[in-house]
């Protein structure tokens, strides 16, 4: 349990949240200094957090019957807080008035007491405050690792303010069907896309006003429609189209590997109801995917590999980044352009992701194939579009880091990682200014600081959000009882 002892300015008491200057340090006699740093529980230390993230609640990794932990922060306000478990749980109100008011860091003591009743003092460690906001809302699928547990899975929209939780849409209401990609356009809560695989299967549209189901596959295509993209004038969406297959590995530390037997490109009008290839120009055969808009529209990136024959060797698909010009006003596209061919580093890309601005991409960097969260070897990079020089981020770690989406204000990165433990995917937040200004990465903070140590199922997906959509997950199931809408084929 937690006990808060706060500095007050005369009888006001603690409700009124009234915080001041001049917290001392902890003053008790015989302390032994540990001359390191705390073990907790996420690694919070050295991170950046944006002024409005929820409490960075942790737990205290160090042996101890009890724990007192100063808080202060740059702005003058201070807190002490004594705990019996190792569990150090942040007030609302109070960890508003330690990041606010233009606060810059926060610092944190910790001294443990053991059960010889010996003082342990640890060195403090900090946190930096940004002034940039994160987005209020953060949207992810929320199923368990694996190749089909379609039995239970969630789109959910996480408040990064509070611990708020919102069910976007449950597979319990729509015959447990699997729920797949998600896209908002342009990141406005009012135009989204959800894909569902099953009986209810197709693509559901919000458009500002209705929730409808079609299905996008014609007679036309080869495959079904997979990856999204929104056009930022909301008037297409480009998707790739892909027939995959799955193998298993015998290898350890190998699980499966899923790659495309068929992929290409094609553009959709939701308002028309028409689907078009995006042709090529160029004689060679390839596969396409990942579509991914410049923010001004003016181009649409993706990742382009040589198209497999029979009897092909997995290991030999390398993804290069490529990109084409695209006139909105006609529909139609230019010619394509490699901008970074990774198959010359004999490496593989996937997930490209722009900066609002259009000054960055990130990617996703492997060894081989197109589905890089069963790579323990992927790693983010960043490309810069004005040079195109490319680097390597420092966000990454030893195990998976792949899927990644940019906030609203270009600040903050989101990206799916398995560093916790290797097998489930959690949502980090990176600060990003600049390709030499950039923060440690955190977890997504939770309630209960032991939740991610606890829980066997993955975050899969994540992107900000800059506000609650209008539909709920009943709104899903109302709209696949209806007889869904069919899109008609159009060649450009």
């Amino acid at each position: 349990m937690i006990k808060l002892n706060l500095s007050v300015i005369g009888s006001v008491i603690f409700a009124t949240a009234t915080f001041i200057a001049g917290c001392n340090g902890i003053d008790i006699r015989d302390i032994q200094p540990a001359n390191r740093q705390p073990a907790i529980e996420p690694d919070y230390s050295g991170i950046t957090i944006p002024y409005n993230i929820a409490p960075m609640n942790f737990r205290i990794g160090e042996e101890g019957k009890k724990f007192l932990v100063r808080i202060s922060s740059s702005n003058g306000i201070c807190n002490k807080i004594r705990s019996s478990d190792g569990n150090v749980i942040f007030p609302l109100k109070l960890w508003r008035a330690l990041t606010g008011n233009n606060a810059d860091s926060i610092e944190i003591e910790i001294i443990a007491v053991n059960k010889d009743k010996k003082y342990i003092k640890y060195s403090p460690f900090s946190m930096k405050i940004s002034g940039d906001s994160v987005d209020p809302w953060l949207c992810y699928r929320f199923l368990y690792p694996g190749y089909e547990t379609w039995v239970e899975m969630q789109l959910i929209l996480r408040s990064t303010e509070t611990f708020k939780e919102k069910y976007f849409i449950e597979n319990q209401l729509l015959e447990r069907n699997c729920i797949n990609c998600h896209s908002f356009n342009s990141k406005k809560a009012e135009r989204f896309l959800v894909q569902v695989r099953g009986s209810k299967g197709g693509t559901y549209f919000h458009d500002g006003m209705d929730l409808t189901r079609r299905i996008l596959r014609t007679d036309n295509m080869k495959a079904n429609v997979v990856y999204p993209s929104w056009h930022p004038s909301g008037k297409y969406v480009a998707f790739s189209s892909n027939r995959t297959i799955q193998s298993f590995h015998m290898k350890a530390g190998k699980n499966i590997e899923v790659m495309d037997l068929f992929s290409s490109l094609l553009l959709y009008d939701p308002d028309q109801n028409l689907i078009s290839p995006v042709s090529d120009r160029d004689t060679a055969n390839y596969m396409e995917t990942y579509p991914c808009w410049a923010p001004d529209g003016k181009y649409l990136y993706y990742c382009r590999a040589e198209q497999v024959m029979e009897g092909f060797d997995y290991r030999k698909i390398k993804y290069d980044l490529a990109r084409k010009r695209f006139d909105s006003d006609t529909g139609e596209f230019g010619p394509a352009e490699v901008i970074f061919s990774a198959s010359e580093i004999n490496k593989s890309v996937s997930f490209p992701s722009i900066s609002p601005d259009g000054r960055y991409l990130v990617l996703t960097l492997h060894d081989y194939g197109t589905f890089s969260i069963w790579h323990r070897e992927a790693d983010l990079y960043l490309l810069d579009l004005q040079n195109m020089d490319i680097k390597k981020l420092p966000f990454n770690s030893n195990e998976t880091e792949s899927y990644h989406s940019w906030s609203s204000n270009g600040r903050w990165i989101v990206f799916s990682s398995k560093r916790l433990d290797g097998l489930t995917a959690r949502p980090f937040i990176a600060f990003f200014e600049s390709p030499g200004k950039t923060g440690k990465p955190f977890v997504l903070p939770q309630k209960d600081p032991t939740l991610y140590r606890r829980l066997d199922k993955t975050f899969n997906r994540p992107e900000f959000v800059p506000a609650l959509p209008a539909s709920e997950a009943r709104d899903f199931m109302k709209a696949s009882a209806k007889p869904p809408l069919k899109a008609r084929w159009i060649e450009k």
